[in-house]
């Protein structure tokens, strides 16, 4: 008797650590659950802003994220996309820098990768001067390079329209594109939705990640004689040596379009991507990235 007694001790007690253990587990997760929902709202100073978890497409933030909104420098990252998108496109051919490239920074006080006219530029080295200091000359560059027509003219006219072209063929129902870097004339805007769906395409091309998560770079460019000297280009996104995980995308700014970020964190297997408009500062510009950001990864 006294062994079945023993016995029946040590199963019941094993059954009680058990039982217990499990509702500690269940207990766990129930709170863990109980967090994510309750999870308050972060309130940022951004006109506009999106978040969606770039793996699986679900939004995790928004705030007036279908209202259209001027863009700034965040065009480029279309520019970007339509050269790419270009076939059987040859990342190493070179464009010589023209007059009318540095000529139109002058006239529009323009954001500038300091293009020299006469030098030979890869189509990658413009990529870098167009997502990196902003280039408008390097965004300008390209226009040229990849628009058709026999004048510099129809091939800016021509590069616009296979933006717009790219816009619809993505669903951006509420972009519309009328320069090639975002400064515009009036018809020149977005969403944070659509400009995060827009950058979450970008990003599924190699060359636009490795261009897009560089902090600053040195590139060896051919010179109108034939020699060669050195352009120096550090990205404006101060977010990649800012925030943990960070991996682009790109700044805007503008009288119309305040401040603007596009941006994306990898942390574990985790990518979110998202944007803020319309921000009232470079400085509430990055602190509302990070508030949404943070958010966005507990959620």
């Amino acid at each position: 008797m006294k062994i079945g007694i023993k016995g029946i001790s040590r199963v019941t007690a094993t059954a009680t650590v058990t039982l217990t253990a499990g509702a500690v587990i269940a207990g766990s997760a129930f709170a863990s659950t109980a967090q994510a929902a309750t999870l308050p709202n972060p309130k940022i100073t951004a006109a506009g802003g999106y978040v969606m978890n770039n793996g699986t497409g679900k939004s995790l933030f928004a705030k007036t994220a279908d209202t259209r909104r001027s863009t700034g420098s965040t065009t480029k990252i279309m520019t970007a996309k339509v050269v790419l998108s270009q076939k059987n496109l040859n990342l190493d051919s070179k464009v010589t820098v023209q007059k009318a490239y540095s000529d139109y920074i002058v006239s529009k006080g323009a954001s500038s990768a300091r293009l020299i006219v006469g030098d030979k530029v890869t189509v990658r080295q413009l990529l870098y001067g167009l997502m990196l200091p902003s280039g408008c000359d390097a965004a300008y560059a390209l226009a040229d390079k990849f628009g058709s027509g026999s004048t510099r003219a129809a091939r800016v006219k021509s590069f616009i329209g296979k933006m717009n072209a790219q816009a619809k063929s993505l669903g951006l129902k509420n972009t519309h594109f009328d320069s090639f870097d975002g400064i515009g004339n009036g018809s020149n805007y977005s969403t944070p939705r659509d400009l995060t769906k827009l950058a979450s395409s970008a990003m599924k091309s190699s060359t636009f990640r490795s261009v897009v998560k560089t902090k600053s770079t040195k590139q060896k460019v051919t010179t109108k004689s034939g020699g060669y000297r050195y352009m120096s280009w550090s990205n404006t996104n101060t977010m990649l040596s800012s925030y943990s995980g960070a991996i682009g995308i790109k700044t805007g700014s503008g009288p119309s379009a305040k401040y603007c970020l596009v941006f994306a964190a990898t942390r574990g297997s985790k990518t979110v991507i998202g944007t803020v408009l319309a921000s009232t500062s470079a400085a509430n510009r990055s602190a509302d990235m990070k508030k949404i950001m943070d958010y966005s990864f507990k959620k």
